[in-house]
């Protein structure tokens, strides 16, 4: 089984051909092709293969298939006797993507 963990938005994520995962939003329309290259690990049957701190030339091809928000959350502030209350929120913006290929 082939697997790659790669780096995007700040976060990392453990990915496979076939995988549908919600990452930070990046540029392009539902239906593009994207490649990911920072790649830190290649998992396959020839073994591991670890970068420092990504691989040369490894890449994630995947495939847009939409944009959305997600859920709302709430930042409340409030300070006891001092007439002071804050209400901010705010929904991050995601795009869902599905893993096309793994090549190292």
């Amino acid at each position: 089984m082939t697997y790659a963990i790669i780096e995007t938005g700040g976060k990392q994520y453990r990915v496979s051909p076939g995988d549908i995962l919600k990452i930070e939003k990046i540029e392009g329309k539902p239906g593009d092709v994207v490649e990911l290259d920072g790649v830190l690990m290649v998992s396959d049957d020839q073994g591991v293969k670890v970068g420092n701190p990504t691989i040369p030339g490894a890449r994630v091809e995947a495939s847009i298939k939409a944009h959305g928000k997600g859920k709302k959350v709430t930042v409340f502030k409030f300070k006891n006797k001092r007439n002071y209350q804050r209400f901010k929120s705010h929904r991050q913006p995601y795009s869902e993507i599905e893993i096309l290929s793994v090549k190292h």
